[in-house]
């Protein structure tokens, strides 16, 4: 079996302030990322994460606001990394790949926020590289967006054209129950 590991994306208070990002999809995305997270400890899998820390000084996850931090219970423990992107990718500006190859990482199991842009970025180059990848529909979340000509489209709707662009090509879609059974409860090696 491939060595996995969790890969938790931006989970920050930033992505509560609905006046700035407004309808989002998937309310227990969280609660599903937390069960991933005590599942993945408990049997002592790794997990690594990634934190957006946004250029622009008005941006919620600009790092002089509170917007920044990371949500609570999604602080890394001592021996999880924490690697800072100021990108749409978790790759670009950090040793993210080289701390994966390092620790004999072959599969990544990704949850976090949104969908449609660090996720979505993310999930293409990690399958780029080689990796393998599940993405898990229920521990991610996307926003509402206006398209180039002013449609409307619903927080559901990308966040499920999202899932759709990626499904078979760049990572197999997985719910949170399929993570555990595939990953956690029938894992076969020891970190």
């Amino acid at each position: 079996m491939k060595k996995a590991c969790l890969l938790i994306i931006d989970v920050q208070k930033g992505f509560d302030d609905v006046d700035f990002w407004g309808e989002r999809n998937n309310p227990n995305a969280e609660v599903n990322m937390l069960t991933l997270i005590d599942a993945f400890r408990n049997s002592k899998l790794p997990i690594f994460h990634v934190q957006h820390q946004s250029e622009n000084k008005n941006a919620p996850l600009h790092p002089t606001k509170l917007g920044y931090q990371l949500k609570t219970g999604f602080e890394p423990k001592e021996n999880e990394p924490l690697f800072i992107k100021s990108v749409n990718s978790a790759f670009i500006g950090t040793s993210l790949k080289e701390e994966l190859d390092k620790n004999g990482i072959q599969q990544l199991i990704i949850a976090g926020l949104t969908t449609n842009h660090c996720v979505s970025t993310t999930v293409r180059m990690a399958a780029n590289y080689g990796f393998g990848v599940s993405l898990v529909h229920d521990a991610t979340a996307a926003f509402r967006t206006v398209s180039y000509n002013g449609r409307i489209f619903s927080a559901q709707d990308v966040h499920e054209s999202a899932l759709s662009h990626l499904n078979n090509e760049f990572a197999e879609i997985l719910s949170t129950e399929e993570v555990l059974v595939k990953w956690v409860r029938s894992s076969h090696y020891i970190q």
